[in-house]
């Protein structure tokens, strides 16, 4: 999508996958005054090899050397992508302003053409890249002699792993550690992990008393030292405070980077399925209802209304983490305002299973989450994710953009939506016992 903001503009990757095939190539496009502007163009020099996105010709001489990142702006690391690219162009001679282009979060699709100039925003990062040049000799030196290393250099796993992005090698030295690691505390800080370290601490158990933890820390403490569950004085009042009938409800979603449909920003999920199980009682039998999307057709209006009919006036409706559908029905009140009055209603009703836990629940096996995921195969072990087609949010919502774009054999097709409905309707019923095992539990303190 970025390179059509760039009409004329010519690819230089030559699919060969030889990088000196890529290096003529690009030489060759660069020597042509008539293409403005060149993609993936591969340059080397001092045995570094680098792709530039886009090379643009400014209009006196010279090129615009542009990144593309799928961010909506400009990040931390991104000048040292760029500063590399930089180091070896300034190298070969060639006279570059280096820039970052990115998605503009503002940017409101109108539903028909989509504007370009407005959908990506180019930032100048010069001042940025140039303070990086005098430093990147050094690092250089230093990743070669790491790169020279017959063994790879001992680095403790630790923020590093993941910020800013994932390392590659990360299964490799994030092994699985045990059950009373003192990072399997909740919420637990790496500075706090870091001073444990340095004490020589790694269990649970050998944490002294007057560490400071928070109180859900020392909680989680207790349960992993002694093997047992937590279940809080107020369960049983906050349980008892539910109006039926009860309504369980979960929503699936997808979030393009490249708006899809009318009203829609950068990044705004596409809510494309729900599931609804109701118990209009205590002792009453569960009742399911369901949608999922089943086209390439906007299927935001069909999903709201449908919802709005299954879920009706009465009754608390319950969710696991209560800001992701609340902040899902807000989208959908403002891109269709006529329905602003229901979807408040419904809002109001919401009722968060997630923070009922965080408060009042604790056990071993959450090891320091509590996500729905973790916080199930704990407190109902009979219920499980293993061995579903799909088992968690992001794969339904890669598995439905397959379904939905024809991408799919008929079988195929009936065999994603299969599992697509299983996983959303697990997700509600898992509340239902989840719910069912957190009363039990309570009437038994009481």
């Amino acid at each position: 999508m970025a390179r059509r903001a760039f009409p004329g503009g010519v690819l230089a990757e030559t699919g060969t996958k030889r990088p000196s095939e890529d290096i003529r190539r690009t030489e060759e496009l660069s020597a042509d005054d008539r293409i403005q502007a060149v993609f993936e163009g591969t340059f080397q020099h001092d045995n570094i090899l680098v792709q530039t996105d886009v090379l643009t010709r400014r209009p006196h001489g010279g090129w615009r050397l542009i990144e593309v990142k799928s961010s909506t702006k400009v990040k931390e690391h991104h000048p040292y992508d760029v500063g590399i690219q930089q180091y070896v162009l300034d190298a070969l001679q060639i006279e570059t302003s280096p820039r970052l282009m990115h998605l503009n979060p503002d940017y409101v699709y109108n539903g028909q053409a989509l504007q370009l100039d407005k959908l990506f925003v180019i930032s100048d990062i010069e001042g940025e890249v140039e303070k990086l040049l005098d430093q990147l000799p050094d690092l250089i030196r230093q990743q070669r002699a790491i790169l020279s290393q017959p063994a790879a250099p001992e680095i403790e796993p630790g923020p590093q792993c993941k910020n800013p992005v994932r390392c590659e090698f990360y299964n490799y030295c994030n092994h699985e550690l045990p059950e009373d690691h003192a990072s399997m505390l909740p919420s637990i800080s790496s500075k706090k992990l870091d001073q444990l370290s340095g004490k020589g601490i790694a269990s649970v158990h050998d944490i002294p008393p007057d560490f400071p933890l928070s109180e859900l820390q020392r909680r989680a403490r207790h349960c992993i030292r002694t093997q047992s569950p937590y279940f809080g004085e107020g369960l049983k009042e906050r349980l008892g405070a539910l109006h039926y009938p009860l309504l369980f409800m979960d929503f699936e979603t997808l979030a393009p980077p490249i708006p899809r449909f009318s009203w829609m920003r950068p990044y705004d999920p596409i809510p494309f399925q729900w599931s609804v199980h109701i118990r209009n009682n205590p002792s009453g039998l569960l009742l399911h209802h369901e949608y999922l999307a089943e086209d390439e057709s906007d299927p935001r209006l069909p999903f709201l209304t449908s919802l709005l009919q299954a879920v009706g006036r009465e009754g608390d409706i319950i969710v696991y983490n209560q800001s992701f559908e609340s902040q899902r029905l807000a989208e959908l009140a403002r891109w269709f305002p006529g329905y602003a009055g229901p979807i408040a209603q419904l809002r109001a009703r919401l009722w968060d299973l997630l923070a009922v836990v965080r408060k009042y629940v604790y056990h071993p096996l959450f090891k320091g989450s509590f996500s729905l995921k973790r916080v199930l195969p704990a407190l109902v072990p009979e219920m499980t994710y293993e061995g579903m087609e799909v088992s968690e949010g992001e794969e339904a919502g890669l598995t439905w953009e397959r379904m939905g774009r024809g991408q799919v054999s008929r079988q195929e097709r009936t065999r994603l939506r299969k599992a697509l409905l299983e996983y959303c309707c697990q997700d509600t019923l898992a509340m239902v016992r989840l719910l069912d095992c957190l009363a039990a539990a309570a009437s038994g303190n009481s």
